[in-house]
């Protein structure tokens, strides 16, 4: 057995890269997994007769798990197929006269029985890896949801081996089908599109963030479709997983809110429902109102103009005539306003917008 297991291991370290590219212990312990084998065949061939048991496995459990993170399943396969052409070769030497065949069709059963064994071992260790990274996808989305960032968050993205940036966020409804297949189909598709990926469903909530996208509207083609029915609402794009916890809040906020504008788009951004955010008690939506529309125009006859402006229900007309001007200042007031403010008056979801602005500007004056 000492010799077939010398023979094996100079043969792999001749024939396979991979194992002179592992460490001193590493090449040691598949030493011992090739010995550990042979031994086991040996014990097991001696048993000969229809009460020959099973072939006998757990010699797989000689490695440390630290080297089955090291050794691929194929590299495994590789490593049998020459322990087995080893001992193949000396079948003369080693099977007593006329048994030859008898120890050939021994070793076919044998291998094909360690076979099966170690795509179990495999299997199982996919299956615990599989198990963890999903509890640490888990904890990541909670994190970002309740915004609990810290240095533990960038631990468990590393584990995951997220590197992507950008970052967005979408916040929806789950569909009909079981939390995990819902997780899984995400993940699969965030994999064929060369994404980063990262799913949680809380209750009837899905939170899916994306990393590396090109653009917004290329991550909602990959996502969009695995939402349930019900609105999905975008947070802003981020530069990295830490700042996603503000996109997460947005998109959440705008979840909640989104019942309020009933013909927004599906998706619709969070930056898109301020207003909605703003009335539902969204303390940064008005924050952010307040900078974007009340600020700019605050000390100037542009927010005069546009409070008339809305008061007198959009009539170009009635505010030149409240304000002593001519109809063409009023143009002019309004097209600064949409520079200063991003939204233009005479339309309707922004006129909207610029109102609640209005008055929660004045609100924080009180």
């Amino acid at each position: 057995m000492g010799s077939l297991g010398t023979a094996a291991m100079a043969r792999m370290e001749d024939q396979l890269p991979w194992y002179r590219a592992l460490s001193a212990e590493d090449r040691s312990w598949v030493g011992l997994v090739a010995q550990a084998g042979i031994a086991a065949f040996v014990d097991w061939f001696g048993h000969a007769g229809e009460g020959r048991p099973i072939p006998n496995i757990e010699f797989f459990g000689t490695a440390p798990r630290e080297l089955k993170r090291n050794v691929s399943l194929q590299q495994t396969v590789d490593m049998i197929r020459i322990v087995v052409e080893v001992v193949e070769a000396q079948v003369e030497e080693l099977a007593c006269p006329g048994g030859e065949d008898l120890l050939r069709q021994a070793m076919l059963r044998y291998t094909r029985d360690v076979a099966f064994a170690a795509a179990q071992v495999y299997a199982r260790e996919a299956e615990a890896r599989g198990s963890w990274d999903a509890r640490l996808e888990a904890l990541i989305v909670d994190a970002l949801v309740r915004g609990k960032v810290d240095d533990g968050l960038h631990s468990w993205a590393a584990a995951l081996g997220w590197t992507s940036a950008p970052v967005v966020v979408f916040a929806g409804h789950t569909p009909g089908d079981e939390p995990q297949s819902v997780i899984d189909g995400l993940r699969d598709r965030g994999r064929r599109v060369g994404y980063d990926l990262l799913a949680g469903v809380q209750g009837d909530r899905l939170i899916v963030i994306v990393g590396g996208a090109d653009s917004i509207k290329d991550a909602a083609r990959s996502v969009v479709p695995r939402f349930g029915p019900g609105p999905i609402v975008i947070g802003p794009e981020v530069p990295d997983l830490h700042a996603a916890a503000g996109s997460a809040r947005a998109a959440i906020a705008g979840l909640r809110a989104a019942a309020g504008w009933p013909d927004a788009p599906r998706p619709v951004l969070a930056e898109d429902l301020l207003a909605e955010r703003a009335i539902d008690g969204d303390a940064a939506a008005r924050a952010q109102l307040v900078e974007n529309v009340y600020t700019p125009l605050a000390g100037t006859p542009l927010l005069d103009t546009l409070a008339t402006y809305l008061e007198q229900g959009t009539s170009l007309e009635a505010t030149a005539r409240l304000l002593f001007v001519h109809p063409n200042t009023v143009r002019y007031r309004l097209r600064k306003i949409t520079e200063l403010t991003g939204y233009q008056p005479t339309e309707g979801r922004s006129a909207f917008t610029l109102q609640v602005g209005l008055i929660l500007g004045r609100l924080t004056l009180t």
